[in-house]
């Protein structure tokens, strides 16, 4: 197994152009296609390869069975006050996340707060992307999605909840690099269960249950992930349900549960101006920073980070020395390429 983890570096910029391509060739739209590889590639830069490029092969799939709507016009169906509701019409995630994230800013423009809600969108990605798109203009950022049962319910052996995301940004006096929580509500995202598959890799136990309930370190036996914290995990997946779907009359996993089938996802941004609280934010965020990194480091500790810190300067290198993309994910991706008919960039094949 240990030259499935060899890697291939590559520079951010090819590999976006090339990811966008391969989305274009599997049946996205160019606005769809465009937005959705930026995201990706986010995530890869930030070292979160689980919600990066390796999703590519799936994404098409999902254009293939109908999951994915590359006509989709998404449209604001609600809106009273600082809230409003836009359906997606299964557009995919990026373009619908983007779509709330502006949107919730117009409204925080207005009222100091917005909250957009977006129902019918599909796999959103790293939501981290879309609370720093918020937080760069200096607001503070809220974002969730939720989706089909992937997660079991803790006290079950079955799935009951899915593995709903949570991010919280917020900007200090550099936006660009603000306080950044980006976190699942399971004990380790599912992409990070297809890049062990990728790199040939074990898993630590504790992250996913085998068909039969058991825990595995097996990547491909993998049935369920668990859900971090145990009831916590659990319990904060549900609320996000009740925020992201019940709320916006699109349940997820009651149909799931009931009906069976793949209902699709939803989403929320919440865009906060600082300035309708009258402090000074920026300062306070930058001193509440400088109070954590004063801390004494544990004993073994290699330092400590702020959320999303590390994330930053991953990014820093990566975009000096380039994405590298380990052995699995880039065969997947060149046999899609050949499979598409799209040229793959110098260095990658």
């Amino acid at each position: 197994m240990g030259d499935a983890s060899d890697t291939t570096g590559i520079d951010s910029g090819r590999l976006q152009r090339f990811a966008a391509d391969l989305l274009a060739a599997g049946g996205f739209a160019a606005d769809q296609a465009e937005p959705t590889a930026a995201m990706l590639v986010w995530a890869n830069l930030r070292g979160a390869d689980s919600h990066g490029v390796l999703r590519i092969p799936r994404y098409v799939e999902m254009v293939e069975l109908g999951l994915i709507n590359p006509k989709a016009r998404p449209r604001q169906v609600s809106h009273k006050g600082a809230v409003a509701v836009i359906d997606a019409d299964r557009a995919p995630g990026a373009v619908g996340m983007t779509l709330a994230a502006r949107t919730a800013m117009q409204l925080a423009d207005t009222h100091g707060i917005g909250w957009c809600a977006v129902r019918a969108i599909t796999h959103a990605g790293a939501i981290g992307y879309y609370a720093l798109q918020v937080a760069r203009t200096g607001r503070v950022a809220i974002a969730m999605t939720a989706s089909k049962p992937l997660m079991i319910y803790h006290g079950s052996r079955a799935e009951g909840v899915s593995t709903n995301p949570i991010a919280i940004a917020a900007p200090g006096s550099n936006p660009d690099r603000p306080l950044l929580l980006d976190m699942s509500t399971a004990a380790v995202a599912i992409g990070k269960i297809t890049a062990a598959r990728d790199a040939g890799k074990a898993i630590p136990a504790g992250w996913g249950v085998d068909e039969d309930g058991g825990d595995t370190t097996d990547p491909h036996r993998v049935k369920a992930v668990l859900p971090m914290a145990g009831p916590k995990g659990s319990g904060l997946s549900l609320m996000i349900e009740v925020l992201a779907s019940v709320l916006v009359a699109n349940p997820l996993i009651s149909v799931a549960l009931g009906q069976g089938g793949d209902p699709g996802g939803n989403g929320l941004v919440v865009a906060l101006d600082p300035s309708a609280f009258g402090a000074d934010f920026p300062l306070g965020v930058d001193r509440l920073c400088a109070a954590i990194e004063g801390l004494p480091p544990a004993a073994g500790s290699s330092g400590v980070y702020l959320p999303g810190e590390r994330g930053f300067e991953e990014m820093e290198r990566r975009l000096r020395g380039g994405i590298a993309l380990v052995r699995g994910t880039r065969l997947r991706l060149l046999a899609l390429a050949q499979r598409l008919n799209v040229a793959v960039p110098e260095g990658l094949a």
